[in-house]
């Protein structure tokens, strides 16, 4: 297997017998759960062109080139606290603060927050934005309050 960018920045993946796919897509198979763990490699037309098991068990350079890729298609900011909540009825808006920064959202339902696991939350905005809290546990005794009120 080889993967690397063409002339136009797409990637590129030669498999075992020689043929170049240009326009590769890297897809992981639980993109919150397990980032590092199941990812797939898709030709432009869809079709799975090798299966990763452990990104970390790639070469370095194209660990690299999937790691770029998957960062232009996928934005998931993950929540650090909840710094305020307009109110405990929905819909209600929402002020964050975010591995990307603090930023304001819309919840529309209580429906909009998703367990994932034992310990992590996706929550979706109401423009279908997807924001994720990797502990909610973890979280700092402020955030949990307000939090605990839509859970």
């Amino acid at each position: 297997m080889k993967l690397q960018r063409d002339d136009f920045g797409r990637l590129v993946f030669t498999g075992a017998d020689g043929t170049a796919h240009v326009g590769v897509v890297p897809v992981r198979a639980f993109p919150i759960a397990a980032p590092g763990e199941g990812l797939s490699l898709l030709s432009a037309e869809g079709h799975e062109l090798a299966w990763v098991e452990r990104l970390d068990d790639l070469p370095v350079a194209e660990r690299g080139l999937i790691e770029e890729q998957l960062a232009e298609r996928e934005f998931v900011p993950e929540i650090r606290r909840l710094l305020a909540v307009s109110s405990f009825s929905t819909p209600s808006t929402w002020r964050v603060d975010t591995d990307r920064g603090e930023t304001r959202f819309v919840l529309k339902g209580e429906e909009d927050i998703r367990r994932i696991g034992r310990t992590q939350l996706l929550i979706a905005d109401s423009q279908g934005l997807q924001f994720v809290v990797r502990d909610f546990l973890a979280l700092d005794r402020h955030s949990k309050r307000l939090l605990e009120r839509f859970l």
